[in-house]
């Protein structure tokens, strides 16, 4: 989170920079003065609430650090944060909830900002088989699960190719939202062992994806993902939510998830 000791003005122009933005740029988008965006930024003249919010809305500023912004500039911050358990996000509980079951028998999960563990279907469960008891304590951190060498990192059959993409994700994330969790993280994942990625063959999944490939007993299950995220959120939790969905990369991944899913509903029956 960006301090919220320095002026209001040094969040706009921090924010314009990270967005590699000129203040004409900026001006145009806002539909401002460049003479008055600048005396904002140096603090020659006060933005209105309306007028901060115009701004992040126009430099896709997080809904946390619009908060900054404005008790930086003597606002009482507007996005509330709630847990998703809350009875006024009972909807969007009952959304997540529903489109988790609706996958299986295909793995789903649902993260936030900082990749912890939020809420998962019954496929993820036999994904995590001998990982260290103590990763999967609350909380959860998927990306420290999936590349720690107590975790799923033994059984990754393209670990280089996955650390290095897991690393790309999380800068590109922290780029965009200016988080120190991230940046810890990165730093953490950094250290962890992990073989070069290979080149990839052109042919290989269409040269579209990159798959996630995990030793399940003697089969290799390949999976790749797709990320969804809530539209317009105005709560700070949602904004923060992700929903991570698996797809079977080929035949045998999805023969062999359909039958452990059927094997669970039978010892649950």
């Amino acid at each position: 989170m960006i301090s919220t000791h320095k002026p209001v003005g040094e969040h706009l122009r921090d924010w314009r920079t990270r967005r590699r933005l000129s203040q004409m740029d900026l001006a145009l988008e806002a539909e401002i003065s460049t003479r008055h965006l600048s005396f904002l930024e140096t603090g020659r003249a006060q933005p209105s609430r309306e007028m901060l919010l115009h701004l992040s809305d126009q430099l896709e500023i997080p809904l946390r650090e619009r908060n900054v912004i404005l008790v930086a500039a003597g606002f009482a911050p507007v996005f509330p944060e709630r847990s998703l358990e809350d009875p006024q996000l009972a909807a969007a509980r009952r959304a997540v909830d529903v489109i988790l079951k609706a996958h299986e028998p295909y793995p789903a999960l649902v993260v936030d900002l900082r990749w912890n563990l939020v809420a998962a279907n019954a496929a993820i469960e036999p994904l995590l088989a001998g990982v260290d008891p103590e990763l999967l304590a609350a909380p959860l951190n998927v990306m420290r699960v999936s590349l720690h060498p107590k975790g799923l990192a033994p059984r990754i059959a393209n670990l280089g190719e996955w650390h290095a993409h897991a690393l790309e994700r999380l800068r590109r994330q922290a780029e965009l939202t200016a988080d120190p969790g991230l940046l810890t993280l990165i730093e953490e994942i950094r250290g962890y062992p992990s073989p070069p990625a290979p080149d990839r063959r052109p042919e290989d999944f269409g040269n579209v994806v990159i798959p996630f490939q995990l030793m399940v007993g003697d089969t290799v299950l390949s999976l790749f993902g797709t990320t969804t995220v809530f539209g317009t959120p105005v709560d700070i939790t949602l904004s923060e939510l992700t929903l991570e969905t698996f797809f079977p990369a080929d035949a045998a991944t999805g023969e062999a998830l359909r039958l452990a899913h059927e094997a669970r509903n039978a010892r649950a029956a």
